[in-house]
């Protein structure tokens, strides 16, 4: 078992993915309860960014939307296989920034999972927009956990495609 889940980088990345999921709970909670975003949403940031309420059922872009408990528990349960399946990939990995780019990812699934039990959805709060002429653009609405997914996958593409020590093809 210590080699399928432990590895010379392990606690690296399982520190980030502790402190990606602290840091999303801590703001999503904070929120909610402290600043109370459900009674003042919307909230203009800037003049493209909005504070919103948003109960996402599904993943990620609102895709696969479940409204009874049997697709909410089918959709946490492939964030846990997703979990495991990283955490098996991390405990193998000999680079840092890979070790830290996997320990985002498994914080930000944590960090959506914990949502999924607690509330039956996500909350996403970042609302990204552009008005134009033609109206109004929005992007998807997202949360601290989302950015970690976004920025560990990020890290993974950059050291697959674009480190100077990348396994470049013949």
């Amino acid at each position: 078992m210590r080699g399928l889940l432990f590895g010379p980088l392990t606690a690296l990345g399982l520190a980030v993915a502790a402190v990606s999921v602290a840091l999303d709970q801590a703001v999503k909670l904070w929120l909610l309860y402290g600043f109370e975003l459900p009674a003042r949403a919307p909230l203009r940031l800037l003049p493209v960014v909005d504070l919103v309420v948003v109960w996402n059922t599904g993943i990620s872009y609102g895709l696969f939307p479940q409204s009874g408990p049997l697709g909410q528990w089918a959709l946490l349960g492939v964030k846990v296989a997703a979990v495991v399946l990283l955490w098996v990939w991390l405990a193998r990995v000999d680079r840092r920034g890979t070790a830290v780019a996997l320990g985002l990812i498994i914080g930000g699934a944590i960090g959506n999972a914990i949502d999924r039990v607690s509330f039956g959805a996500v909350f996403d709060f970042v609302l990204l927009y552009l008005d134009t002429a033609a109206g109004r653009w929005n992007w998807y609405v997202f949360n601290v956990a989302d950015v970690a997914i976004v920025a560990g996958v990020t890290v993974l593409l950059y050291e697959t495609l674009a480190a100077p020590d990348a396994a470049k093809a013949p």
